[in-house]
């Protein structure tokens, strides 16, 4: 029965080590994720940011082409 029991245990903490392991490396790849994500929604607000600004400079010039073409 000690056989049984040591091997029973030794499993026990082979399966919490795994368990352990698994948490760990899904835990980085979920940090992973949020990571890309934050970093793609900074780059596509810059390019929003931009645009807008963009438009709003070109704006008041579309505006000045128009009524000098009246």
């Amino acid at each position: 029965m000690d056989s049984h029991q040591a091997r029973a245990r030794a499993e026990a903490s082979f399966k919490k080590e795994e368990r352990a392991r698994e948490g760990a490396k899904a835990m980085m790849e979920y940090e992973a994720d949020v990571r890309a994500t934050q970093e793609k929604t900074a780059r596509l607000r810059a390019l929003r940011l931009a645009k807008e600004a963009a438009d709003k400079v070109s704006s008041p010039l579309k505006s000045r082409a128009n009524k000098s073409a009246r």
